[in-house]
């Protein structure tokens, strides 16, 4: 699902929100969840899930092209644990769906 995507769905459910409605909220809304993080806040969405920062330490890794050792600086990076029920939608809704196995 696209950003569009989400302020169509908005729209189409709330017939009393017109699509440029629809838009400022999803936009409102991802910014507030952006300035958040960027702050260091951590967001809670009861049943849903949460998003907050991580820290990622300073590394060292390997160029691939020419092999030579690379200092990775620290990094902050967001992420996102998915809560109880979503995970358990997903779950539900993934042994509904036909299994693909490879073919070998």
């Amino acid at each position: 699902m696209t950003r569009s995507d989400l302020v169509e769905e908005l729209a189409a459910r709330f017939n009393q929100l017109t699509h440029r409605d629809a838009e400022f909220a999803v936009k409102t809304l991802l910014d507030a969840v952006s300035d958040a993080l960027v702050r260091g806040n951590r967001i809670e969405i009861r049943g849903f899930g949460s998003f907050s920062v991580n820290r990622r330490p300073p590394r060292m890794g390997r160029n691939p092209r020419s092999g030579e050792s690379v200092a990775i600086p620290e990094k902050r990076v967001p992420h996102f644990k998915p809560g109880k029920a979503l995970r358990e939608a997903v779950e539900a809704r993934s042994d509904e769906l036909p299994q693909v196995t490879a073919a070998g």
